[in-house]
């Protein structure tokens, strides 16, 4: 066997049979389990997905929101256990793959058009 053939292998076990589908500009809830000494928790964090990157196991996706008029990113790896669901609210319309734009805008500019589903 290849080392390709066996990084395969290895990467098919950690990969979710349901990922969550969103696409960029959605507004979106992720709900992460969070451990605190035995108990585990759910935490929201909501905000539009700005990007996504690599494939496979690797793959993650960047969700930015507004907190206290501070910008807050945060990197998910879209595979992992942590993740319980992904929650799409509304989604956006977009036509960029990464939107670093929004960085720069304040206020009502960073809001998106909604795409409005069929």
């Amino acid at each position: 066997m290849s080392q390709s053939s066996i990084m395969e292998l290895v990467e098919k076990t950690a990969l979710k049979e349901n990922p969550p589908q969103f696409e960029i500009g959605d507004t979106v809830d992720v709900h992460l389990k969070i451990l605190e000494g035995a108990k585990e928790r759910i935490q929201v964090f909501s905000g539009v997905v700005i990007g996504r990157s690599g494939s496979g196991s690797t793959e993650m996706f960047m969700v930015r929101r507004i907190v206290a008029g501070q910008g807050v990113e945060r990197k998910f790896p879209v595979h992992s256990p942590r993740i319980e669901k992904v929650e799409v609210k509304r989604s956006g319309v977009v036509r960029r793959a990464k939107l670093y734009f929004l960085r720069d805008r304040v206020g009502k500019a960073v809001r998106l058009k909604e795409r409005r589903r069929s």
